[in-house]
């Protein structure tokens, strides 16, 4: 990714990108979010480069990551509202699933 492509991501100049990236100025601190989601990473990657205990679960197939995606993008409270949805779709989903004597889902 060239620094006009992330500059576009984020919504600011190529010259703020290369502040960034030389540490000289620039509003990173207001970036850091919008910053993590353009490059599918945390907000605390981009602090110290270590591995996210949260971010190893990698999403499988198209629609996981577009939701994912989507999921980053929301708001704090936004995103707990969403938890709290899927939470309820699963347990609904896991009530409506008739289950055999052996345990598994028919």
């Amino acid at each position: 990714m060239t620094q006009g492509d992330l500059a576009r991501a984020v919504g600011v100049s190529r010259s703020a990108v290369a502040q960034w990236e030389t540490d000289r100025a620039g509003q990173v601190r207001g970036n850091l979010s919008k910053i993590a989601t353009v490059l599918r990473v945390s907000v605390a990657y981009l602090f110290d480069g270590g591995q996210d205990q949260t971010a190893e679960i990698a999403a499988e197939g198209a629609v996981e990551h577009a939701l994912l995606r989507l999921f980053r993008a929301c708001s704090d409270d936004d995103r707990a509202f969403l938890l709290r949805t899927a939470v309820r779709l699963a347990r609904e989903s896991d009530k409506a699933s008739p289950i055999s004597d052996n345990g598994n889902a028919v």
